[in-house]
């Protein structure tokens, strides 16, 4: 009876039935697999609906910064598939500053973002703090002052200081010299880079210092000295922004994950 309605709905017979067994017709080999693809789909998005709903599949984009990268990311994404190992993570590489527009449309779920001075966080967003860690300096490993445990800014008035990121508009190109200057110490610009990693890569060259965060120190290059800066005290605060609304599993979840990484 469903396939006599069928064939009604469709305006054609779908078996020839003057045969033993019946066969397809030629509307019925046009219809049976496309069916069959249809039933399949419908099986899948039940699925991966049951899923988004229980929080077990579904899809999470995180936004980042560069150092988080080379430090805390990488570890908490690979938590995170290991309890979730259905969820597609998207990593969309964001300026602190890009990255509230992209939560407030959608793109991503959750921001990673470092200030190197205070801040505050806009009503619609929330923002968890996860770690504040003090600045080193990143000198040549051939650097004279290279072998010491503790350096004072003004020793380095001879050496030229490596700027970055080179974007004037990005807040920490902003915040990196009167950082500097509000412990004392005017520094001359030799050079000035893109991002964090190509400012260390200019120093490895011999072309002058820099200030990184010191979780960038962990695991990274040989050819150049990390050293603690004795008389700077200003730190950087690593923050994970949501939508103050933010109810998901997974969001929850991967932000749980990054607290225990850094507490």
């Amino acid at each position: 009876m469903q396939i006599a309605q069928l064939e009604d709905e469709l305006g054609g017979a779908l078996f020839d039935r003057k045969t033993r067994p019946w066969e397809l017709t030629t509307l019925g080999k046009f219809v049976f697999p496309r069916a069959k693809d249809l039933l399949r789909q419908g099986a899948r998005l039940e699925e991966e609906a049951r899923g988004l709903a229980t929080g077990l599949h579904g899809w999470i984009s995180i936004g980042f910064i560069t150092s988080t990268m080379c430090s805390l990311l990488p570890t908490a994404v690979r938590a995170f598939s290991a309890v979730f190992p259905d969820v597609k993570i998207d990593l969309l590489q964001l300026q602190t500053d890009e990255q509230p527009e992209q939560l407030r449309n959608g793109r991503i779920h959750l921001g990673l973002s470092r200030f190197y001075t205070s801040f505050e966080c806009p009503e619609d967003l929330a923002q968890t703090l996860l770690s504040k860690e003090p600045f080193l300096m990143v000198l040549p490993g051939n650097h004279p002052l290279a072998e010491r445990p503790l350096i004072n800014l003004p020793d380095l008035l001879a050496t030229p200081f490596i700027h970055y990121p080179k974007d004037p508009c990005i807040r920490h190109s902003q915040d990196l010299l009167p950082m500097m200057m509000k412990a004392g110490f005017r520094p001359q610009i030799g050079q000035v880079a893109n991002e964090v990693h190509a400012a260390m890569g200019l120093v490895a060259a011999g072309l002058g210092f820099t200030l990184i965060p010191a979780s960038l120190a962990v695991n990274t290059r040989s050819d150049v000295a990390f050293i603690p800066i004795a008389d700077m005290a200003s730190e950087t605060s690593l923050v994970a922004f949501t939508l103050a609304d933010q109810d998901s599993k997974l969001v929850k979840a991967f932000l749980d994950i990054l607290l225990r990484q850094t507490t």
